[in-house]
């Protein structure tokens, strides 16, 4: 709290530190998690490390929030941002509060576990502690084309999953294995973080989700509020949220992907710019299995 001075000693004190307000680091983290590119925006360390640094050294700050909206994403991705986080917060020594919106979910999720208390809305999504791997079988669609598949590897596993021919048994099981150790590492993750998770009572490692509602007396959230309520509260009303811009990428980025939903960029279509609009889709689905 601010220093309370005589009136008198007002002239021989700093003019900034008469009335020294607390404040708060606001850095919001919105979007899929994963590979980012000038059609794809979204989260990944290389987005989001200026921004948690910035957030985290500002002069004077009493804790840091962060507002998050994401229906998750590529779990290295969400875990070294969740690190990144924790690794900052202890090297600051300062408390970090996550505050969900619309959803966190999954990845998303893992991130919000690296604060040390979550407040979500009521209506906010919450959990979805699992691993996904989706794609699509193009095979029987160049077989009926007459396109024949050439792939030449050195190593039996080397075209793991390769989407243009039929799906081998043993690509699955070795994805099983995968999804199986991410997921363990996943739900120890839940399990630091959130000791207060009802684990015993209801299974919360299937991927499903909740509302924000649902999710408080499960221990996956600590409070329902929002930024403004919940800081003024733990802080006083006279609390300064100062937010920290978000990274924008470049110019030519921001323009691509203004340019796409408008089907104007044929003269820059290629490999890399299939694979975006394909990551666009991918990124559209995300979002669509939480109804957003």
């Amino acid at each position: 709290m601010p220093l309370a001075l005589p009136r008198y000693l007002h002239p021989m004190v700093p003019k900034a530190w008469r009335n020294r307000k607390p404040t708060v680091a606001v850095i919001r983290l919105n979007g899929v998690i994963g590979a980012v590119s000038p059609l794809r925006s979204g989260l990944s360390m290389a987005t989001v490390a200026s921004s948690l640094e910035s957030g985290f050294g500002m002069a004077d700050v009493s804790a840091v929030a962060l507002v998050i909206n994401s229906p998750g994403g590529s779990p290295a991705q969400s875990h070294l941002i969740h690190r990144r986080i924790r690794a900052l917060a202890v090297e600051k020594k300062l408390p970090v509060y996550a505050f969900v919106e619309d959803v966190a979910a999954s990845g998303g999720y893992m991130i919000a576990c690296a604060a040390d208390e979550i407040i979500a809305d009521p209506t906010s999504l919450i959990g979805s502690i699992g691993v996904v791997s989706a794609g699509f079988g193009f095979d029987k669609l160049i077989e009926r084309i007459g396109i024949e598949r050439r792939v030449h590897t050195q190593g039996e596993a080397k075209a793991m999953l390769d989407p243009f021919r039929p799906e081998n048994p043993e690509d699955l099981v070795r994805l099983k294995a995968i999804q199986a150790d991410v997921q363990d590492l996943f739900t120890t993750l839940v399990n630091e973080r959130r000791p207060a998770v009802r684990a015993g009572r209801e299974n919360l490692f299937t991927g499903a989700v909740w509302t924000g509602r649902q999710a408080l007396p499960l221990g996956l959230v600590d409070e329902l509020g929002d930024v403004r309520t919940t800081l003024r509260a733990r802080f006083g009303d006279d609390v300064v949220l100062k937010l920290v811009a978000e990274k924008q990428g470049s110019f030519v980025g921001r323009l691509l992907r203004r340019a796409v939903p408008g089907s104007t960029m044929i003269g820059l279509a290629g490999t890399g710019l299939a694979a975006d609009a394909l990551a666009a889709i991918e990124e559209r689905a995300a979002w669509a299995r939480y109804g957003l």
